[in-house]
């Protein structure tokens, strides 16, 4: 059945309106039935729904009767329990956190300390607790630069950086107010104490490792005395320099001093290229010393060894002996003479011939070089007289002639 019927009659329906009822005078309401009507309106909706929100959680009047409803089954206590969910869930949820794994969290309960926490995702109650967090791995610096006096009583100046890390949150939180603040003086008094006793030219030159160090160790010893929670990582040294007046003195002391290194190195150089030749040329010549020592050690033993033997063989056979000792004497002497004895006949007497043509330099043989026979008359001649040997010579032959007899039956007989 259509809403609108066609004739007119007045029962029309309307989707928006109220069926058809009736329109109520008394409450103004015309059931739906009045001309051009739209979509709801959004302002109407909205007042409706806070009107039962209101009915629900105390009660209130009616919209559009204008009568009065009854209180919701909540009462009065329904808001105020909500209300207290809402903050209970508020305050549950403000108490969780996140420590970040470069960090570590200090908590505080009533201002008083509680724990430590270590990265992760914690929880602890809101308002009663309070928790500070603080990076324990990130490297902290600052510079600082100082002018201060030295042992020998000269001024200096000193630029230095140092670099270090929290280790303990809880001391660097809550045991001294400000670390950096603390940090920074007990660096200063580090420094003017070891600045204090060392020279001004060690600080200028090589000593700025050792003086670092030293404010490294003294410093640390500080800071563990204090309680701050830092640790050290690194002290450098940056720059230490003269006052800018006396600078240019300072500069040609340092340049001295380098001349001075440098020639002592080149000396060193030369002398370790000297000293191994000089030291393998010692040491030949003392090889030579040993070994020269050893032979003639050796020749004397020798000598000796054969004198021993040679004196048992006397001590049984003295004339035998001599005679044979003489023989080689004199065999020893003439091998290396030019001169020759010619015997001509028994019981006369001996004729001396003397190589008058070689007992002058004779012609080399070859060039460049000498005959053995002239080489050995030259050496003779200027060893010995030749006219005196000769003399000696025959003196000993007439000699053997006009020996005994026992001496020539042995002779014969041997």
């Amino acid at each position: 059945m259509a809403w609108n019927e066609p004739g007119g009659n007045g029962n029309q329906h309307d989707p928006w309106g109220s069926g058809g009822r009736k329109p109520d005078r008394n409450s103004g309401n015309d059931g739906g039935q009045r001309p051009n009507q739209g979509p709801p309106d959004l302002d109407e909706a909205l007042k409706k729904l806070q009107d039962k929100v209101t009915n629900i959680f105390g009660g209130g009047k009616g919209g559009n009767t204008g009568g009065t409803k009854p209180p919701s089954k909540f009462g009065g206590y329904g808001l105020t329990a909500l209300v207290a969910v809402l903050v209970v869930a508020i305050w549950v949820a403000g108490g969780f956190y996140l420590v970040d794994q470069a960090e570590r969290g200090v908590v505080l309960r009533l201002g008083k300390y509680h724990e430590t926490v270590t990265p992760g995702l914690h929880w602890n109650p809101p308002i009663i607790d309070s928790v500070s967090k603080v990076n324990v791995t990130r490297i902290r610096s600052f510079n600082q630069n100082a002018t201060m006096l030295t042992r020998d009583e000269n001024i200096v100046q000193v630029s230095i950086s140092v670099q270090y890390v929290v280790s303990n949150p809880k001391d660097y939180l809550l045991n001294v107010r400000g670390p950096e603040r603390t940090l920074e003086y007990a660096l200063d008094s580090s420094l003017r104490h070891e600045v204090g006793t060392t020279d001004l030219i060690q600080i200028l030159t090589e000593g700025r490792e050792i003086l670092a160090q030293g404010v490294n160790n003294r410093l640390q010893r500080f800071l563990d005395y204090y309680g701050v929670g830092l640790t050290l990582e690194t002290v450098n040294i940056e720059s230490t320099s003269a006052p800018d007046e006396v600078q240019s003195a300072f500069d040609d002391v340092i340049r001295a001093r380098e001349d001075r290194e440098r020639s002592i190195n080149q000396a060193r150089t030369y002398e370790n290229s000297v000293l191994p030749d000089a030291e393998g040329r010692a040491a030949r010549i003392r090889e030579e010393a040993q070994a020269y020592r050893e032979a003639v050690t050796a020749r004397a033993e020798g000598e000796a060894s054969r004198f021993l033997a040679l004196l048992k063989e006397y001590r049984q056979a003295p004339e035998v002996t001599r005679e044979r000792l003489y023989i080689n004497t004199m065999q020893e002497v003439l091998s290396n003479s030019s001169k020759v004895l010619v015997d001509t006949e028994e019981g006369s007497n001996n004729m001396m011939y003397l190589p008058l043509d070689r007992l002058g330099s004779s012609a080399p043989t070859t060039s460049g070089s000498r005959t053995s026979a002239s080489s050995s008359t030259s050496s003779l001649a200027s060893d010995f007289d030749i006219d005196q040997l000769t003399d000696q010579v025959i003196e000993q032959i007439r000699e053997r002639q006009n020996s005994n007899t026992t001496t020539s039956i042995r002779r014969e007989g041997r």
